[in-house]
């Protein structure tokens, strides 16, 4: 019986039921055999909210949906040109910044590949890099943003695991910054091998760009700033962006007229809604597991055959780039309440945890065969699967490089909330 139901569960995934009804069905199956009321699952929805940090999850995907559909992307593209353009491999550069910025504030890579990369491709291109490295470095910047404030994952992460939004914040921005720089350096090196000529600076050129984005250059440092400078709470900052894009994008630049206001709500409010259904039934579905011991009896296994905890990471990191490639938000939910008692008992710090369980949710991105941004790149440029494959492989190899390093050396995700003093 139980082979027959899950080959009825597998059957359904493989005909495109949806994520949420398969972790529902899967949840409330696996209550009934246990002899436990169903409304278990219920239960859970209703816990969730009550979560007072979950408010955050509305208000940064509206105003992430506002700017995709502003000038924002072309005003932030022409700034970071502005800035950057004019060091070797300077114009790369500027695409990562405009494509890590752009995507921290609207929480989903496809909205950046989507945004994006019709201006910086051709930019690329124009400037004489070459094919397969220009595809490739918009593929992999497309989830780039997801290790900075205000990253949707992250926030999501944090409710999960029951960690500080502000220090999981914390703890994501040196790791994103290690890959920026490795990223900005694999660009100059291109950049001096093919001769890409730099932009020659212009004073000119950078106040004109500064002036047309001068209601957008604030915003990080409004939102960041004021959650680390105790101004305001994640969830308070989310209101803050919220409000100051409606009104930047809205009433000042008018990219976004009155009348296209509710579309964009009703567009942005499809995918919370979307995210709220797997987060409730995946969490009873976790419920579940934690009262059936499945972490510990997974530790129990683990600590039979991998003594160490280096092993134990080793082991995670790659089930987690395989597990991140597919469903994000219900691998957020399903797979840390497992993996963090087990992480815990091998002495691994729970915000490095969530450290790295980003960072290789940023690389199961572009990992092949599966890896979403591949696809969206695919579409968004007409371009066969197997070329962006080859097109991100020297991307790929520099962002797990970046991720043994964090994953070995937890100093770099724990530095900084332990420098701000974050509770």
């Amino acid at each position: 019986m139980t082979w027959l139901a899950l080959g009825g569960f597998g059957a359904a995934a493989l005909a495109g039921a949806p994520v949420f009804a398969l972790l529902a069905a899967l949840a409330l199956w696996l209550f009934h055999g246990a002899g436990i009321e169903p409304t278990a699952v219920i239960i859970e929805l209703a816990r969730l909210s009550s979560l007072p940090s979950l408010i955050a999850v509305p208000l940064f995907t509206f105003a992430g949906y506002l700017l995709a559909e502003s000038g924002a992307p072309r005003r932030l593209v022409a700034l970071a040109e502005a800035l950057f353009g004019w060091l070797p491999g300077g114009v790369a550069v500027a695409g990562l910044c405009a494509c890590a910025l752009f995507t921290a504030f609207t929480g989903a890579s496809g909205v950046t590949i989507i945004a994006l990369g019709g201006l910086i491709f051709p930019l690329l291109r124009r400037q004489g890099y070459p094919e397969a490295f220009s595809l490739g470095l918009i593929t992999t910047t497309g989830s780039l943003g997801l290790m900075f404030p205000p990253s949707l994952p992250i926030i999501l992460y944090a409710l999960v695991g029951k960690i500080s939004i502000d220090k999981l914040f914390a703890a994501a921005a040196v790791p994103g910054l290690l890959l920026l720089l490795a990223l900005a350096v694999y660009a100059y090196v291109v950049a001096r091998r093919e001769n890409v000529k730099p932009i020659p600076f212009s004073w000119k050129a950078l106040r004109a760009a500064a002036r047309e984005a001068i209601w957008e250059i604030p915003l990080p440092l409004v939102v960041i700033g004021g959650i680390y400078g105790g101004l305001f709470t994640a969830s308070e900052a989310a209101a803050v962006m919220a409000f100051y894009v409606m009104v930047a994008e809205v009433l000042i630049y008018k990219d976004v007229p009155w009348t296209k206001l509710p579309g964009v709500a009703r567009e942005s409010m499809i995918l919370v809604g979307a995210i709220l259904i797997v987060l409730g039934c995946a969490l009873g579905l976790t419920s579940y597991m934690i009262d059936a011991d499945v972490p510990g009896r997974i530790f129990a296994f683990l600590h039979e055959h991998v003594k160490s905890p280096w092993g134990f990471l080793a082991i995670l990191n790659v089930f987690l780039l395989v597990v991140n490639m597919v469903e994000i938000f219900s691998a957020i939910v399903i797979v840390v309440p497992i993996i963090a008692p087990v992480a815990t008992q091998y002495g691994i710090d729970p915000v490095h945890l969530g450290a790295l369980f980003l960072l290789n949710l940023e690389i199961g991105y572009m990992t092949p065969p599966l890896g979403l941004n591949l696809f969206l790149s695919s579409r968004r440029f007409d371009k066969p699967l197997p070329a962006l494959y080859r097109a991100v492989a020297p991307f790929w190899l520099l962002l797990v490089g970046a991720l043994i390093v964090v994953t070995y050396w937890p100093g770099l995700s724990l530095w900084l909330p332990r420098l701000l003093e974050i509770p």
